[in-house]
């Protein structure tokens, strides 16, 4: 029994050393558990940083998704001419050079048409489309009575304040509209006309009533060629039924002929030339498209440029750069004096050196 009880006394010792060193090696554990903890401690920021990683990326996301924000863009164009395609051309590639894929156009033509423009003016208002081209003054108008919330911006307009029944206008249309002038310096057409026929008397001004633009500029031109010592006589025709007759009448009573940046005339020029060119009538026209179809010579801006600024600053406007009622209009940036080769020679009129062929 002695042993036995001696024994059991030994067990015990060795228990309680065992239980000892199993309390040490806890506490080492706890000191690694406590490393462990301080490494996890020192590597928080680590994990802000993950934070800001997904935030970042989150941004990224935030940036990639107003990238591909997609826009819609309703084109309105009077009619179908040279001019005013080139102007429409020139739009849709530099919008689409800034935007890709981004932009699509729903493109109009109103064929001369101004109610024809109101009706498409209002589907573009209905299907809520992201901003309007308004190609020529009737469009423009068209789309001022339409919405005065959808941005608003017009090409091929020569005087803005004249389009929109604005009294002294200051170049900033203002609300939400803006965009481009198609208006060559007229007292420098008038001199043209005057180094190209300084023995004419009397130049008979061609243009269609209904256009605002078009009675501006006839206006503007009389006041500088009868200072020139010209005899000029208004012969306005309301539309394309009554233009032969009030083109043969200008023919029969004119030396030469002037037709400004008029829609309905650059639209038929094939008829203006059918008279003119038979009576022996020179034509200076306001623009280079009308100038190919039945003039001899003009001081003419590049609609396709005029156009592409007017790109430029929908892309502006699409994308929040800038605000469209601070938008002043622009203007073209250079003028260029062309001449019609084969119908010059036809006639036997000489152009000085500085005039540029148009290609035909």
């Amino acid at each position: 029994m002695k042993k036995s009880a001696k024994l059991l006394s030994m067990i015990l010792a060795a228990s309680m050393v065992m239980s000892m060193a199993a309390c040490s090696g806890g506490t080492k554990d706890n000191s690694a558990g406590e490393t462990t903890s301080a490494s996890a401690d020192t590597q928080a920021p680590a994990s802000d940083g993950a934070k800001d990683n997904t935030e970042a990326a989150d941004s990224a996301d935030g940036e990639k998704a107003a990238s591909g924000e997609t826009y819609t863009v309703g084109i309105c164009q009077l009619v179908q001419h040279d001019a005013l395609d080139a102007a429409t051309q020139g739009f849709k590639d530099a919008l689409t050079e800034e935007l890709g894929d981004a932009v699509t156009f729903d493109e109009q033509n109103a064929q001369g048409d101004s109610n024809t423009c109101s009706t498409i003016i209002n589907s573009f208002v209905s299907s809520n489309v992201n901003l309007i081209l308004a190609n020529a003054t009737p469009a423009l108008q068209a789309a001022q009575a339409g919405t005065n919330e959808i941005p608003i911006l017009g090409t091929s307009v020569t005087e803005y304040g004249v389009a929109l029944g604005i009294d002294g206008f200051s170049g900033t249309v203002g609300g939400n509209i803006s965009g481009t002038s198609d208006l060559a310096p007229l007292d420098e057409q008038a001199a043209m006309l005057h180094e190209l026929f300084p023995d004419a008397k009397k130049v008979g001004l061609l243009y269609c009533s209904a256009e605002a633009n078009s009675q501006y500029q006839v206006d503007t031109v009389k006041t500088a060629l009868e200072a020139l010592g010209y005899t000029c006589e208004y012969y306005a025709f309301s539309d394309s039924n009554d233009l032969t007759t009030i083109v043969t009448k200008a023919a029969d009573e004119s030396d030469v002929i002037y037709v400004p940046t008029d829609n309905t005339a650059a639209a038929n020029t094939e008829l203006v030339n059918n008279v003119c060119q038979p009576a022996g009538v020179p034509v200076v026209t306001g623009e280079e498209g009308m100038c190919r179809g039945c003039g001899v010579a003009t001081l003419s801006i590049s609609y396709y440029d005029l156009g592409v600024g007017t790109g430029k600053m929908a892309a502006k406007i699409l994308t929040g750069e800038a605000d469209i009622s601070e938008m002043p209009i622009e203007y073209a940036p250079q003028f260029t004096k062309k001449y019609n080769k084969s119908l010059c020679d036809a006639l036997g009129v000489t152009v000085p050196d500085d005039y540029v062929a148009i290609e035909e």
